[in-house]
């Protein structure tokens, strides 16, 4: 029974480095390929080659610099506005009572049921008449209005479980509202609120389809969008297109490693709270 066991244990380690093993090697596969030559690439598909080839590096940061502070302005600006206006949001309808709040709520909710794809054609005719095409406005405000629903269901039940003697001590010593929004609810949701920044983030930062329809001027274009061209504008040369995809993902790895415990801390909290 004990070697039947280990054999059985044995398996699943063989099972899971080989799942590792094919998680890992794209990236791998792209640091290689972006150290390589166009004749090196051919030459040696699966494996390292020498001597390499840092020059793809300036190379493709030189051709996607300009699309990396697009995506930056809008991933930011985005990021911050999908977190104020839905911790705003969430406090209200967690602790405040008005007529309507939980229909507003559950109308608010029902938006997470919609297919993204469903509101692509609606959102953008809103930005085709409000005059916003080609401008980064045209990004910015929509990531805000779609990223804020699925955060709002999240925050909301975080801040109904905060104590309300919290609340009530401070308005019993003259606190307002606004005092103790700042001052008490969000400091205790802090883990939560680098949760959702991250997941933003990662929408923002990675969006293709939203960006390729709304932006045209080559200067406006984001990273993701800007690559694509820049794969055409190389043609097969992939070490410098492989070069500007390992680029394009140093940003998010600092920030995950940056905010690694925040990010888990939340996770953590949404377990225990569920």
């Amino acid at each position: 029974m004990s070697r039947q066991r280990h054999v059985q244990t044995a398996m699943i380690v063989v099972v899971l480095v080989i799942l590792v093993l094919l998680t890992f090697y794209p990236f791998v596969f792209m640091i290689m390929t972006s150290l390589k030559s166009l004749k090196q690439y051919y030459a040696n598909f699966w494996l390292p080659a020498w001597p390499v080839h840092l020059e793809n590096y300036a190379q493709a940061w030189q051709a996607i610099a300009p699309y990396m502070l697009n995506s930056i302005v809008v991933t930011v600006a985005s990021t911050i506005g999908v977190v104020f206006v839905s911790c705003l949001a969430a406090f209200a309808f967690a602790r405040m009572t008005f007529p309507g709040r939980e229909l507003l709520y559950y109308l608010v909710i029902f938006l997470l049921m919609v297919p993204a794809v469903l509101s692509l054609v609606p959102t953008f005719l809103l930005i085709k008449n409000v005059g916003l095409m080609d401008t980064l406005w045209a990004l910015i405000l929509p990531y805000i209005a779609a990223g804020q629903v699925l955060a709002i269901f999240i925050m909301r039940s975080f801040f109904a479980s905060l104590p309300e003697e919290l609340f009530e001590a401070a308005r019993i010593d003259g606190a307002g509202e606004i005092w103790v929004f700042f001052n008490i609810a969000v400091p205790l949701v802090r883990p939560v609120l680098v949760t959702i920044a991250i997941l933003q983030v990662l929408s923002s930062w990675n969006d293709y389809l939203w960006p390729f329809l709304v932006i045209k001027s080559d200067s406006l274009k984001t990273l993701v969008v800007g690559l694509v061209s820049f794969q055409g504008r190389f043609g097969t040369d992939y070490g410098p297109l492989m070069a500007g995809y390992a680029i394009a993902s140093v940003p998010l790895l600092i920030l995950f490693l940056v905010a690694m415990r925040s990010f888990i801390e939340g996770l953590s909290q949404g377990a225990l709270k569920a």
